[in-house]
């Protein structure tokens, strides 16, 4: 051992002083639960922003919605089972649906390329599907006719759009276990679902969903055999993101944009760019997208997802130019 231990005493007190204090802030500063669901007051982003600050007041909010929910400390919450036997009265599903969305958050926008994104997805996926499981027909549908069955006759389409979000990106880490699992066959009956219900939801998410969905699965001849026959398709990939783009050049044999108002969130255009553009080596169309992106303002509506969209973006745009 090194000598000089006494330094690292001193240290170790001094450590122990700036956390009181810093716990001391911490409980001046901690936000109400009214405070939380005040960040998820917009249906289509969380109103935080894209930076450190951000990523601590989404972090508190997690704590303040597992306090709440009155989660122990020894509740793995990467644990189906033990997510969906822990007890939660009816009337905290929103609450449940706040939790898994807020994993998510954290995991796609503050987490990228850490290795804690995964098992943050898996905890948002395990408290989508308490959600869902909270609903008692959806049991009683899926006991008797399946999983497929009671997402069908689902109305949650907050819990929907969570528990699917979250669980095809725990997907991506293991695809081939997503295959042998047949996750994919349930994940788009979980986004066709939240179609029927309300596409404009998320800024009409589904239809992005769907986009990545069709360009992720596999193109392989056998592993979509294990999976129904689904296979990648760039037909639905366009089909798909063509109704929260303006590209009319490309959409001449799809329906086209739905809304004016998709314009204003960035990720229909990212995903645009990510999943069809760049995969099909259309360099000066996904330059012009991602181009487009980086030059528009944020604005104040979607101030986490437009930023975090830029940064992608810009990241995109590198790649894409030194194919030009």
């Amino acid at each position: 051992m090194r000598s000089g231990s006494c330094w690292i005493s001193v240290l170790l007190i001094i450590a122990g002083l700036v956390g009181v204090g810093a716990v001391g802030a911490a409980a001046q500063n901690a936000m109400s639960i009214e405070e939380v669901m005040n960040l998820f007051s917009s249906a289509d982003d969380v109103m935080i922003s894209f930076d450190a600050d951000g990523q601590a007041q989404l972090e508190q909010a997690i704590d303040v919605i597992r306090d709440e929910l009155g989660v122990p400390d020894y509740l793995d919450e990467t644990n189906e089972a033990q997510v969906g036997a822990f007890a939660v009265a009816p009337e905290g599903k929103d609450l449940v649906n706040k939790l898994s969305q807020a994993y998510y958050t954290l995991a796609d926008v503050f987490l990228r390329t850490l290795p804690s994104q995964e098992e943050t997805f898996l905890m948002g996926k395990q408290w989508g599907f308490k959600s869902l499981r909270m609903n008692a027909s959806f049991v009683v549908f899926e006991q008797q006719d399946g999983f497929i069955a009671a997402v069908e006759a689902e109305t949650d389409i907050v819990a929907l759009q969570w528990a699917s979000a979250n669980w095809l990106r725990v997907a991506e880490f293991d695809i081939m276990a997503a295959v042998t699992g047949r996750i994919p066959p349930k994940a788009k009956a979980m986004v066709e679902r939240m179609l029927e219900l309300d596409d404009s939801y998320m800024c009409y998410g589904a239809y992005r969903s769907l986009g990545a969905f069709w360009q992720g699965l596999p193109s392989d001849p056998i592993s979509p055999i294990l999976i129904g026959g689904l296979r990648q398709d760039y037909d639905q990939v366009l089909a798909n993101l063509c109704r929260v783009v303006d590209e009319p050049t490309f959409c001449t044999a799809c329906e086209g944009l739905i809304d004016p108002a998709c314009l204003e969130y960035f990720e229909n255009r990212t995903f645009f760019a990510e999943y069809y553009l760049i995969p099909l080596e259309q360099w000066e169309d996904a330059a012009r997208v991602l181009r487009s992106v980086l030059d528009d303002p944020i604005g104040e509506t979607y101030p986490l997802m437009n930023a975090l969209c830029q940064e992608i973006a810009a990241g995109l745009l590198v790649e894409v130019e030194l194919r030009l």
